[in-house]
């Protein structure tokens, strides 16, 4: 028989764990940190694995924390747990990172900057000494820390940081994207091999095979089933199951008072003796008596911590108890929990220990879902809230308590426990606003449902008040827009609006409904009015509408405030959502501009932010970027992509289309850039509808299809008019003269787009014209207007366009000059975004604040910055056209 003679009897059979555990602690330790998720069954060995780490990671300061099926709500609770023996270095840390640790630990009020735990955690921990980080039971962690640890793997690995992680299979979600290793059970000849090291008693072959059979390679099976002797019958259940049934039957002969003990110590997932024992005592436990009988099962060892010698050993004593044992635990912890220190967990125990509705408890439990809010636990707050609903006795306070629930699960991304939330209460206010409120955010979460505006609609034609019900009105189109579905949504808001009571003083809606029924001459002085503002701009309520607007009317300096507007409200109020929307507009906006580094800057920024929250990600503005970069391939994987997400359909489908026009007008692929502007301008989108018209003029007229491109200019021509900007005038003009060939059209194009921001329109409108006068034989005078043409497009990094220019450059037997500032595609998004902010003068840390790494990651990513671009220093990048 072949036997692990080197290796403890928990690690026999797990050479190859052992091996690849024990690269990542030495890659670790030369400074390439990573991350390892241990995936496997209960009992299948990962805890001794993670032991093996421990003593492997000589050197190395070791963290300790686990996941408990009991604080699975409490956020930030296993990460706590990690920083724990630290939080004295607290005051050492730069105050974003210590303000963020406190706050989110609870040791201060505020809302926690989730962007920044992660890495004030390895801040905390590291303190540039090599850091194991051991996370047992991660299927258990909440949500907060969960993202937080995520987070952080996916960000040292130019740090000397490893990060171990032990999860049942199909679970720990946020961790889903971390490398795994997938432990599975022992073959036979290793299981004989363990059964042998860790037995004392001879096993007769019949039931040592039995045992075999029944433990399926699972090494904790294989250590207990043996204590029964082998001869129990053989048992249906699963394997995880038949040991929890072998932890419970040590407790079989136990006096009564060392369960209880032993109860108690399950109920509380901190294994703090000094909240234990005084819990003991209120049950008139004589602790010296009970902890010694308790501790001869050696279910749990009682030391500095109260430990249970394995996750399901815990589980097998709580379930094992009965009702009233549990409620009598939780109510003796919760006495014993400071209230001061640690009042949710009070408050949780003490809903624990309820048999009933209770008020009181109720009432705490919702102090304790505020508090969990505004330290950015939405997980948190859901829980108590639902649980404080249960235990409402006035009908009323159930109701509400409900709705809020509901709403802090929608918050926090759990749409079908949202919606299951919701049918509880449903039935008994069938006429409440506040339910088809809920339900339209349900709908507008999901994908595959179209119902969301039905409801919101349906809410506000409920509201007694009519200045409440205009604003549902408008959150609906909010919605629409922000979760990318606006299409149709805008004709339903408006047709209900139409028969609503008319406001004091005409809005944004009336706006709208001119727009629909005058036309944009009629109603642009409306819109202009009404997204300035009289007291405040319309964007600091709905900026998603705002945008939309701004664009419709044709004004990018406009659409660059909201955009400067939205960015910095969501960095002084540490939105996730906002300043994820201000970066992607930068990122579009800049598209449009033409620079092509802010963009790409931008959308690192994003989704390093995007990271953070574990949100998912949002892809239009790479949309923008590529149509404008004119990488044919690369757009088209990354359309087909888009498309395939967003199901077919939907406001980023119409962006699609529009961005694949703009590529293929800019590639001279001019029937699939017709048959795509005319895709996007179908739906009548504000603003996306307006800007594939100029596209599809252009289209049309190199199709030879006249009639369609002068009704598309005419719309052009009377939106832009409307709306009075330079840039829309001179984006109409060259559309015209694509339509007349009259050569004043075009002047009248370069004229108007002279100073536009608009860079690749600007490029647009001097190589049409350039085209046109070499079509028309005047070779000297195209060729300035090629050149211009090509210059702008070249150096903003528009392909496509540029080498449109420098064909029709080479026609007139000119050379284009080749372009140098080639500097984008060397470098990755973020490593753009590094050298721009570098090159403003940011130190390391200040990169590393901003995109979520740490300093010794900017450094590293420096490193290859400047072996790229050929530079030796941070000033040298101050000179470079990024």
């Amino acid at each position: 028989m072949r036997t692990s003679p080197h290796l403890p009897a928990p690690l026999v059979g797990r050479r190859a764990e052992i091996r690849r555990i024990d690269e990542l602690v030495a890659a670790a330790r030369a400074g390439a940190g990573g991350a390892l998720v241990l995936r496997g069954e209960a009992g299948i060995g990962k805890s001794a694995l993670l032991e093996h780490a421990r003593r492997a990671a000589t050197g190395f300061l070791v963290a300790h924390a686990s996941g408990s099926e009991f604080e699975t709500d409490l956020p930030f609770a296993a990460l706590h747990q990690l920083c724990r023996p630290l939080l004295g270095r607290l005051d050492e840390l730069p105050a974003p990172h210590r303000d963020a640790l406190r706050v989110a630990f609870g040791l201060a009020t505020g809302t926690p900057d989730v962007f920044r735990v992660g890495l004030a955690a390895l801040d905390l921990l590291a303190g540039g000494q090599p850091l194991l980080c051991v996370v047992d039971d991660a299927h258990w962690l909440d949500s907060a820390s969960s993202r937080a640890l995520a987070f952080l793997a996916r960000r040292v690995g130019s740090e000397p940081v490893a990060l171990l992680f032990a999860a049942r299979p199909g679970t720990a979600a946020g961790l889903d994207d971390l490398p795994d290793l997938v432990v599975g059970g022992l073959t036979d000849v290793d299981a004989r091999a363990l059964l042998a090291a860790a037995s004392h008693v001879p096993l007769d072959e019949r039931v040592r095979d039995r045992i075999m059979a029944e433990a399926r390679g699972n090494p904790l099976a294989l250590l207990e089933l043996p204590r029964a002797g082998g001869y129990a019958p053989p048992d249906p259940a699963s394997t995880p199951t038949r040991v929890e049934r072998g932890f419970q039957a040590r407790l079989a002969d136990l006096p009564d008072d060392a369960r209880l003990l032993l109860t108690v110590a399950s109920a509380d997932p901190t294994g703090d003796p000094g909240l234990l024992w005084p819990a003991a005592r209120l049950l008139d436990l004589d602790v010296a008596t009970t902890s010694a009988a308790a501790a001869v099962t050696v279910l749990v060892e009682f030391g500095t911590r109260v430990r249970f010698c394995h996750p399901l050993a815990r589980s097998a004593v709580y379930r094992a108890a009965p009702d009233d044992r549990r409620r009598a635990a939780h109510r003796v912890l919760a006495e014993v929990t400071d209230p001061v220190v640690d009042p949710d967990r009070r408050a949780w125990h003490r809903a624990q220990a309820s048999a009933g509705p209770d008020d009181d408890v109720a009432a705490e439990l919702e102090r304790s879902a505020s508090r969990a809010e505004s330290r950015g636990g939405v997980v948190a707050a859901a829980a108590f809230l639902e649980r404080a609903a249960a235990l409402s006795l006035d009908p009323a306070k159930r109701v509400a308590r409900t709705l809020a629930a509901v709403r802090a699960k929608l918050d926090a991304g759990a749409t079908d426990t949202a919606e299951a939330l919701l049918t509880t209460v449903a039935d008994a206010v069938p006429d409440d606003p506040e339910v088809d409120l809920l339900r339209g955010r349900i709908a507008f979460a999901r994908h595959d449902d179209n119902d969301g505006p039905k409801y919101v609609l349906r809410a506000a034609q409920r509201l007694a008040d009519p200045a409440r019900a205009r604003a549902c009105y408008l959150d609906a189109l909010e919605m629409a827009l922000v979760a990318g579905r606006a299409n149709g949504v805008m004709d339903r808001v408006l047709a209900a609006a139409a028969t609503a009571p008319p406001p004091p003083t005409p809005d944004v809606l009336d706006a709208l409904l001119r727009l629909e029924a005058d036309g944009h001459h009629a109603a642009a002085p409306s819109l202009r009015r009404v997204l300035d503002g009289e007291d405040s701009p319309m964007w600091t309520e709905r900026p998603a509408l705002a945008l939309m607007l701004a664009g419709e009317l044709w004004d990018p300096h406009t659409y660059a405030s909201i955009i400067e507007w939205v960015v910095k409200t969501g960095r002084e109020s540490g939105s996730p959502l906002v300043l994820r929307l201000g970066l992607a507009q930068v990122a579009s906006c800049a598209a449009l501009f033409g620079d092509v580094g802010r963009s790409m800057a931008a959308i690192a920024e994003e989704e390093a932010i995007t990271d953070a929250v574990g949100a998912p990600p949002v892809t239009y503005h790479r949309l923008h970027l590529a149509a404008m970069r004119g990488r044919r391939q690369e757009a088209l994987d990354l359309f087909e992509s888009v498309t395939a997400a967003a199901h077919g359909s939907g406001q980023l489908i119409a962006n699609v289309h529009w961005a694949s026009a703009v590529l293929h007008n800019g590639l001279a692929d001019y029937p699939t850039a017709l048959r795509e502007a005319r895709r996007a301008a179908a739906h009548g989108d504000l603003f996306l509808a307006g800007a594939a018209l100029p596209e599809l003029v252009e289209a049309a007229v190199r199709c030879g299809e006249p009639e369609a491109a002068a009704t598309a200019s005419e719309q052009l021509t009377d939106r832009t008019r409307a709306a009075g900007t330079a840039s829309g005038l001179g984006i109409a003009a060259y559309a015209r003269g694509l339509v007349t060939g009259a050569e004043e059209h075009y002047r009248d194009a370069v004229d108007h787009l002279q100073d536009s921001p608009l860079l690749p329109y600007r490029a647009r409108a001097h190589l049409l014209y350039g085209e046109w006068l070499r079509r028309e034989g005047r070779r000297r005078d195209c060729r300035p207007h090629l050149r211009a043409a090509h210059d702008l497009a070249s150096t903003a990094g528009l392909e496509a366009f540029a080498r449109r220019a420098a064909d029709e450059l080479r026609a007139t037997g000119e050379k284009a000059r080749s372009r140098t500032g080639d500097t984008l595609d060397q470098l990755t998004e973020q490593e753009v975004a590094i050298t721009r902010l570098v090159a403003t003068g940011a130190t390391s840390a200040e990169v590393a604040a901003r995109l979520f790494v740490s300093p010794r990651t900017v450094d590293a990513h420096l490193r290859n910055i400047f072996r790229k671009l050929g530079v030796t220093s941070r000033r040298q990048l101050r000179d470079l056209p990024v």
